[in-house]
């Protein structure tokens, strides 16, 4: 099931799935509101029969510290990056628990670990607390055969650098942008979308079945220098 706030946004994920040769089911739901996420989880159960795999992959970032951020959008900030996890994890808990196994996957960031290049108090936070919760959630979880884990990815080059990011941090200038996160990669080389994903996906498997409570780091070593 793949879910968006957005229909316009989600037809092309759904496209390149089915042009795979993958089955998937579309869903809108705004995983912000507790009753819209309650109907996805209910529709999850009807449609499918029960649900295995969760994968919270919802965040957005707003530039400023403590006195730049307003206290809207600091709460705004919060709520897409962490109350979102906060929710699904809400409903979800009790049909794994049903279920008496399930695989949780958060999608976290290199900015709750560390300063990553600018001033994204609200972002950093909420992030930070995705990686907690996960693991308080992965320990209170486990007697129920239920795993919790988080992806933590770096600086990748995903749409949103051309679509957001660079006109927020480099005033459009996607190339001077790329540059400037590219010299924080040891291994000299931007991932994307996929490196996320194939971590997540590791996670979600059987293969992980004793992995619970950790994170993956997914950022070419960015996190592990210290300039």
């Amino acid at each position: 099931m793949a879910v968006d706030r957005d229909a316009g946004a989600l037809a092309p994920t759904v496209e390149a799935i089915r042009g795979e040769g993958g089955r998937v089911q579309p869903h809108v739901c705004d995983v912000t509101d507790s009753d819209s996420v309650a109907a996805l989880v209910e529709e999850a159960r009807r449609d499918l029969g029960h649900v295995d795999v969760l994968v919270n992959n919802v965040g957005g970032s707003r530039p400023g510290g403590p006195t730049q951020l307003t206290e809207e959008a600091w709460a705004a900030q919060l709520d897409v990056n962490l109350t979102t996890a906060y929710l699904t994890c809400r409903h979800v808990l009790p049909v794994m628990q049903e279920q008496r196994s399930g695989a949780i996957v958060n999608i976290a960031s290199t900015s709750g670990l560390r300063w990553t290049g600018s001033a994204q108090v609200g972002y950093a936070a909420a992030k930070a607390a995705v990686i907690q919760l996960s693991r308080v959630v992965a320990v209170q979880y486990a007697p129920d055969g239920i795993r919790v884990n988080t992806v933590v990815p770096g600086q990748l080059h995903t749409p949103m650098v051309e679509a957001r990011l660079a006109h927020q941090r480099a005033g459009g200038d996607v190339t001077a942008l790329l540059e400037q996160r590219l010299a924080r990669i040891p291994l000299g080389f931007a991932g994307d979308g996929r490196d996320t994903a194939y971590a997540a996906l590791f996670l979600a498997s059987d293969e992980a079945r004793f992995v619970t409570g950790t994170e993956i780091v997914v950022d070419g070593g960015m996190t592990a220098r210290c300039d």
